[in-house]
């Protein structure tokens, strides 16, 4: 282990002769504390009594808190494990793909590869291209969930590659950018593809589209029809066919002239002379990339392709056989999708590295679902022990069984384990994660959800308890909201929430030999805006509550020392 990794022991504070105990409760937010908050439901005289003491905050464990490119971005246990074990905030969505496509790397991936392969093999015996390549996306510069440099970029590289047939399915914004502006991307785009088709000969054209509230970007499930719009759309060809996109524009523009680009009917682009037959439609042996980075509204179109069997969203009539990729994983819990072109990010110097270079003993514990976030995600994205001599990694197996049908979970079980590690006395430092909020959540099903909220908060006073006695520190946080939005209502119609959601949540320290040696701090005087402490200041706080200052680069602790030990 490199000398540059030793931390520097702490004048002020020199930790607690008992362990220090971080509690995820993932997914376990601070909603609107009514009907639809699950942990507001629920009863948790373990986390009220938390929420009530002085060393208590609230977290952003969303957006730009955790490395996505906006704040209405929700967070997932992926990047918020990434975050607490980095100590600061790295890079996610935007500025990875950005960064992907300048570097190059997104085109030298396996995934990029087989995309293309799988659409040029040699030629059919009448000279035509054996399959198409598909881009589905929001025709958009809003940066929000996708950028039309993204696009241009990989139908440059598809030209570059050799492909000769390319589809183009723009979804028009009018959202996060001007309410009627689809025909300037429109424009631009069909600019592009004129230029490769006298460059290279390529057959790249727009083949369907829609905007984006009517035709396939949907949300936490609230209206699949949207979904179904698109999918007729993009993959049946079925929808109003018109002789080009800009044409579908102006059309939709005259007949309605309220109408903004976000609310334009589905369309599907149909060829010339031939007004019923559409130019583009998906089929078996395409090659499919879904080109918005952000994941609220592409985990639906995702779960379509993907899920073949038991889907019962609507009907989709057939599901060609395609290989699909996302631009990124749109969900890292439920791995939507499967493939995706740009890889999280590549964190150094995680905490971890800087305890097991000053000989730290520590252990890492959860059940299967999230056993790989207190452990890979937690350590930068890097798997297996950082120093095996130093640590101990414990997975409770997780039953294979939905979780709303048993919403404790292995809470039982791994609280038992952790109490068995913090009473042998090898460790200084353990980290442990409860699933069930999020996995329970994730299922829409409120009375077990509260009943799994319930759950983690017996076993989170059991463990305080524990060690309490043992004469240490807990934490108690969350990663990211879920359980506390189990429903939203629209419209006077409630529609259930499976997704994470975009709550802060809840951050306490229990402190059994607390003689007010350290406060919460104010990071408003360190340069941080009132309520903007998130994630990545727990690391800093872990190390100096186990008696060592923050490497410098990483960001301030929750905790300021007052007085002398």
């Amino acid at each position: 282990m490199s000398n540059q990794l030793l931390l520097k022991k702490s004048t002020r504070f020199h930790g607690r002769k008992g362990p220090l105990l971080l509690i995820i409760l993932d997914g376990v937010g601070i909603g609107k504390r009514d009907a639809s908050d699950g942990v507001f439901m629920a009863r948790t005289p373990c986390l009220d009594r938390l929420m009530k003491g002085s060393l208590y905050t609230t977290l952003k464990a969303h957006g730009k808190a955790v490395g996505m490119p906006s704040d209405g971005d929700m967070g997932n246990s992926e990047v918020g494990h990434n975050t607490l074990g980095a100590g600061r905030v790295f890079e996610q969505g935007a500025a990875l793909v950005s960064k992907a496509i300048e570097n190059g790397s997104i085109f030298r991936t396996p995934l990029w590869k087989d995309l293309v392969a799988r659409v040029k093999p040699a030629s059919l015996p009448d000279g035509k291209p054996s399959g198409t390549f598909h881009l589905i996306g929001l025709l958009s510069d809003g940066n929000v969930h996708a950028h039309t440099e993204h696009l241009y970029a990989l139908l440059r590289q598809c030209a570059k590659d050799g492909v000769k047939r390319v589809r183009i399915h723009a979804l028009t914004d009018g959202r996060d950018v001007h309410e009627k502006s689809a025909l300037q991307y429109l424009e631009k785009t069909e600019q592009i593809l004129s230029e490769l088709k006298k460059q290279y000969g390529a057959d790249y054209r727009i083949a369907s589209g829609g905007g984006r509230m009517i035709t396939t970007m949907d949300r936490y499930n609230a209206d699949w029809t949207i979904v179904q719009r698109g999918w007729d759309a993009h993959v049946l060809g079925k929808a109003r066919m018109f002789a080009s996109a800009a044409e579908a524009v102006e059309t939709y523009y005259r007949e309605d002239p309220k109408i903004t680009d976000q609310y334009l009917d589905s369309f599907v682009i149909a060829e010339k002379g031939k007004p019923v037959v559409p130019i583009g439609t998906i089929e078996d042996g395409d090659a499919v990339v879904l080109f918005n980075f952000r994941g609220d509204r592409a985990i639906e179109l995702s779960l379509a392709f993907e899920q073949k069997e038991n889907f019962d969203k609507f009907e989709r009539q057939r599901v060609p056989d395609v290989l699909f990729a996302g631009m990124m994983e749109y969900d890292g819990d439920l791995h939507i999708p499967k493939h995706y072109l740009v890889d999280p990010p590549q964190i150094e110097r995680v905490v971890s590295e800087y305890m097991c270079a000053s000989g730290v003993p520590a252990f890492a514990i959860s059940e299967t679902q999230k056993y790989g976030h207190v452990t890979y995600f937690w350590n930068g994205n890097n798997s297996g022990y950082v120093d095996k001599n130093l640590e101990t990694y414990v997975e409770i197996p997780s039953d294979k069984i939905r979780f709303d049908k048993a919403p404790r979970m292995k809470a039982c079980e791994i609280t038992e384990k952790t109490i068995e590690l913090l009473r042998s006395g090898r460790y200084r430092f353990g980290r442990i994660n409860f699933p069930n909020g999020d996995m329970v959540g994730h299922t829409g099903a409120e009375e077990a959800i509260i009943a799994s909220v319930e759950a983690v908060d017996e076993c989170t006073d059991k463990l305080i308890k524990v060690v309490d006695e043992l004469g240490g520190i807990t934490i108690v946080l969350a990663d990211h909201g879920n359980a506390d939005e189990m429903f939203t209502v629209k419209g006077g119609k409630k529609i259930v929430s499976t997704a994470h959601s975009l709550n802060p949540v809840p951050c306490a320290i229990v402190d059994a030999g607390y003689k007010g040696e350290y406060r919460m701090a104010n990071l408003s005087a360190r340069g941080l805006p009132a309520g903007q402490a998130g994630l990545s200041n727990i690391a800093a706080t872990l190390l100096n509550l186990l008696g060592f200052e923050k490497p410098q680069d990483y960001d301030p602790s929750l905790i300021e020392f007052v007085c002398w030990p």
